[in-house]
């Protein structure tokens, strides 16, 4: 029976506010899930490193689930460019800590290709289980970039491979992923596992449009909603390119179509996607109709997702693509990629629209498909209600349990 479950995030904290830095889906993931766990009992401890000194090295978030913070490098945010040369220390003074305590675990579970590093390493010296999650894979990744973003370093791809052949259970977020898996690093397949995240229903739910409106100090115009990072790989820009293949004004009488990008500047290339997206709005006259937005609190990103008639989901690759589950269980029709997890997160034509190739003037027709005929948008509207219900913390959570049991038998 799993008591007990270390979760190593080297790279990103679930206290961060997702969208901010190297914050996302995985913060939510990790947060999330260890708090369901929690509750069904399973004492979760979230080690990630430590940069900053107002935080507590130990938050206690709530009874059975605790964040830890390991000194490892400089006491400030750094890229994950910047971390890889910390990883050893940042081992080295988990295990450290782990054993001045004499703390055990039943089952370690990995994040990231550079908490995997950690992972493997504590394996040994605690002689337990090592599940490992990677969330984006680097060759992947390096398949479908942007021209302006940076190939995956070596050390990224052989970490990575080190860390597929040396876990027990490598868990992949869809069945696409597992593809990848088995394509790409030629894993073995009785390693591998598939478990989806989940969706928090009670925060991600429908709700009246014109009151997360009154909220928000928003007016009648018809909006576009991107929430994420902002990074080529996330296809801010796109979103940008694809709104200047709209009218500013309707025949409805609606107001004008504005985008709304909720998040901030992430990685090495997240300034210079922002003034790409500014060169865009200038080269095509869009002042006025693309309003910035700081990260946002989850129950702020609710409103946010019932304010909008429409995401946008304009990614290169996503693991899952929480963005997407979370605005249709908000019952908010979404265009996105057809990419990755997201064929898996979205019913195509049932809860919204997969667009190829990252084309604006494809994303351009799918959205004016769903912001001009709003029976068709309250289709898609009632879809996504429906298919998001197949995700769930608690689900996850059981799936989780069962392989943690399967790997440590």
């Amino acid at each position: 029976m799993i008591g007990s479950v270390a979760y190593l995030a080297m790279h990103t904290s679930p206290l961060h506010l997702p969208g901010s830095g190297d914050a996302g889906g995985m913060n939510v993931y990790l947060d999330r899930l260890s708090r369901t766990m929690a509750l069904k009992g399973i004492d979760v401890t979230v080690f990630t490193r430590r940069s900053d000194l107002d935080t507590p090295i130990v938050t206690e978030i709530e009874p059975g689930y605790r964040v830890v913070q390991i000194e490892a490098g400089p006491m400030h945010e750094l890229s994950r460019h910047q971390m890889m040369v910390l990883a050893p220390e940042f081992s080295g003074n988990l295990i450290s800590w782990i054993d001045e305590r004499d703390l055990r675990f039943d089952i370690i579970h990995s994040h990231y290709w550079l908490s995997g590093r950690a992972g493997v390493r504590l394996k040994k010296h605690l002689g337990v289980p090592l599940a490992n999650s990677f969330h984006t894979l680097g060759k992947v990744k390096d398949a479908v970039r942007s021209p302006s973003e940076p190939t995956s370093s070596r050390e990224r791809l052989l970490t990575e491979e080190e860390v597929i052949a040396l876990s027990d259970c490598v868990i992949a977020s869809t069945p696409f992923e597992f593809e990848d898996l088995l394509e790409h690093y030629a894993a073995s397949p009785e390693r591998l596992c598939v478990s989806p995240p989940g969706v928090d229903h009670a925060m991600f739910r429908p709700g009246s449009r014109e009151e997360a409106r009154e909220r928000l100090g928003f007016g009648s115009e018809r909006i576009i909603l991107y929430a994420g990072r902002v990074q080529a790989h996330k296809g801010t820009n796109v979103a940008v390119q694809a709104l200047a293949q709209l009218p500013d004004y309707v025949k409805d009488g609606s107001g004008p179509t504005v985008l709304h990008i909720v998040g901030g500047a992430s990685g090495i290339d997240g300034e210079a996607e922002r003034s790409r997206c500014l060169d865009t709005i200038r080269d095509h006259a869009l002042e006025g109709r693309v309003r910035w937005f700081e990260p946002v609190a989850h129950p702020t990103l609710a409103d946010h997702y019932r304010a909008a008639d429409v995401v946008l989901v304009p990614s290169r690759s996503e693991s899952f693509g929480l963005v997407a589950a979370e605005a249709q269980a908000c019952g908010i029709p979404v265009v996105a990629s057809n990419t990755g997890g997201l064929p898996y997160v979205i019913n195509a034509a049932e809860s919204g629209l997969l667009v190829d190739d990252n084309d604006p003037d494809a994303f351009g027709a799918a959205l004016r498909a769903i912001l001009d005929h709003p029976t068709f948008a309250e289709r898609l509207s009632q879809g996504g209600v429906s298919f998001s219900q197949r995700f769930s913390w608690d689900a996850t959570a059981i799936r989780l349990m069962e392989l943690y049991e399967g790997i440590s038998a």
